[in-house]
């Protein structure tokens, strides 16, 4: 099917197989420690903080590791970061096992899962042009990519939901360590060939301050790059507070959770599948307008229901019109940055996704904390509301300006 195209790689292929059964375990183990925490503190606020710790290196180090990357070559780093996440993941078992678990432990065994990840993430990211020779196939690939995640995201709470109840949080921590084995086996049978031409030779600085050059020459990256970073720290959040909504507004449990992550997953899986369909000489810019509109919209009517199908179908959406969003800044920039400074680009692009959710997060725990939970989805549906408007505004003074100019 021309949908999986980007299959025919044989590189690809192992990446899709290894990364399909790792990140069923990894989401597994997000749903156990979020539900561990909320149960541990019975507060909105901590479930943000340990987010927020854990995603906090995306935010302190990306541009330095973006620099970084570009200097190295991608396929070792993925497979170090790879087993330094097992390991990460085998010691928080052995704390749950042991029954040593503190918020302040989780904490500590978070930041260090971030830091590897933050590598991890640009890593990967950088390498997927490098599995996929022919570069019209590329949009497909990162499509395909997001479509792993995002059904991984569907599948694992599910499969959480019934282990929480049954069997309690160990046995999903044990099994997220487990799943890193095929990814380590899939690195191994992989024949990766990357283009050493393109690694800068210059000092980790000195890349860094050259790539935020190039990102002040290119308005069309980083306009982009603003509107994920402030839907990062004032929409995207909303996630950390699905425990909270699920217990507290639906009067449910870990399964009813479970269900809220699934219909998020399945959004977002949709999203990724309508992308992995896009042509060339798509309008990416006006998809994520129309998706960050959508986004505020759908929580808002979050918000506003009380009937638990109606909350999952909402749920459903504002995954859909998220995976689409991110889905079309990261296929964007991927096509349209410069070879030598792709990495360095996508570091924005990881910081201000990944980077500033955690102080999102925070913000909006902190948030919840004061003015309610129902108020704080209203207003983080009006902050999407209000980005996707403003952004509406620069690309119609943009292409205004274009005109003049001709």
């Amino acid at each position: 099917m021309d949908i999986f195209r980007s299959l025919s790689y044989p590189n690809f292929r192992l990446h899709v197989v290894g990364q399909s059964l790792s990140l069923l375990g990894t989401w597994m183990q997000r749903i156990a420690i979020s539900w561990l925490v909320y149960e541990m503190t019975e507060s909105i606020f901590w479930l943000g903080f340990v987010q927020f710790v854990a995603l906090l290196p995306s935010l302190i180090l990306s541009p330095f590791i973006g620099s970084f990357v570009d200097r190295h070559k991608k396929y070792r780093l993925v497979f170090r970061t790879q087993v330094g996440l097992m390991i990460q993941a085998g010691i928080l078992t052995l704390v749950i096992w042991a029954k040593l678990e503190t918020v302040w432990l989780l904490c500590v065994l978070g930041f260090i899962q971030g830091v590897i990840n933050a590598f991890d993430v640009l890593g990967r990211q950088a390498l997927i042009v490098s599995l996929v020779t022919d570069k019209k196939d590329l949009s497909n690939a990162i499509a395909l990519n997001s479509s792993i995640f995002n059904a991984a995201r569907m599948v694992g709470p599910a499969i959480a939901g019934i282990l929480l109840s049954t069997y309690g949080e160990l046995v999903c921590f044990a099994l997220n360590f487990i799943s890193f084995i095929p990814v380590i086996i899939c690195l191994f049978l992989m024949d990766v060939i990357e283009d050493n031409s393109s690694l800068t030779k210059e000092s980790n600085l000195e890349a860094l301050i050259e790539g935020f050059k190039y990102m002040r020459r290119s308005p069309h990256l980083f306009s982009l790059i603003i509107v994920l970073a402030f839907s990062s720290l004032l929409v995207i959040p909303y996630t950390s507070l699905l425990p909270a909504v699920a217990k507290d507004l639906f009067n449910g449990d870990e399964v009813t959770f479970s269900w809220f992550e699934s219909a998020a997953g399945f959004g977002a899986m949709l999203g990724a599948f309508q992308m992995a369909r896009l042509r060339a000489g798509v309008n990416f810019r006006y998809r994520v307008l129309f998706s960050a509109f959508l986004m505020g919209i759908a929580i808002l009517l979050l918000a506003f229901t009380n009937y638990l199908p109606m909350a999952l179908v909402f749920t459903m959406l504002v995954s859909l019109s998220m995976m689409t969003q991110n889905s079309s800044i990261n296929t964007y920039i991927q096509t349209h940055a410069v070879p030598q400074y792709r990495a360095r680009v996508m570091s924005y692009y990881v910081m201000a996704f990944q980077g500033v959710a955690p102080l999102g997060a925070l913000l909006i725990g902190a948030l919840a904390e004061s003015t309610g939970l129902k108020a704080t989805l209203y207003i983080i549906g009006i902050a999407g509301v209000s980005i996707a408007v403003v952004y509406y505004i620069y690309l119609r003074l943009h292409i205004q300006r274009r005109l003049f100019k001709i």
